[in-house]
């Protein structure tokens, strides 16, 4: 499964602010390649390896829920590092992020969440089936995200 690329079209901190409420120092694109970097221009406070996170946590709502159509849109998008590699060019630095992706349809998250509602607690509710199921429905995707980071070092 694979989701259609974010347009570069719009300004990263616009789209940032407009989606998420959130102002952040950055410029460039939206990670893909190293030739798209996100480049972070300046951490305000936030730890790098959280504001790295957040926007490639940001990258996969707008890939995976917000830009596509209800039926097709995905819910309980959660995101874990699982390598990270720092590369120099022309004395530019770059982190090459790569993420473990996991998500539910969001149709059907919604039924689990409900289900879990009203079956928590009560004794013909079986837990371990309940999220056995939701464990079955969990896709999971590679995402690599590139950040330049020669500011924030």
């Amino acid at each position: 499964m694979q989701f259609e690329p974010i347009s570069g079209q719009e300004n990263l901190k616009d789209v940032i602010s407009s989606a998420f409420d959130m102002e952040l120092s950055v410029s460039g694109g939206w990670g893909y390649l190293l030739k798209e970097a996100t480049v972070i221009e300046k951490t305000n406070g936030i730890p790098l390896e959280q504001l790295e996170f957040t926007l490639a946590s940001m990258r996969c709502y707008l890939e995976m829920n917000m830009t596509i159509k209800a039926d097709e849109r995905f819910g309980s998008i959660n995101l874990s590092e699982i390598a990270r590699e720092e590369t120099k060019q022309n004395g530019t630095v770059f982190h090459k992020v790569t993420y473990s992706v996991t998500a539910i349809k969001e149709s059907l998250y919604n039924q689990f969440i409900e289900e879990y509602k009203q079956g928590f607690g009560k004794e013909d509710f079986d837990i371990t089936a309940h999220f056995n199921r939701r464990k079955e429905a969990t896709i999971t995707l590679p995402l690599i995200h590139w950040f330049e980071v020669s500011n924030t070092l």
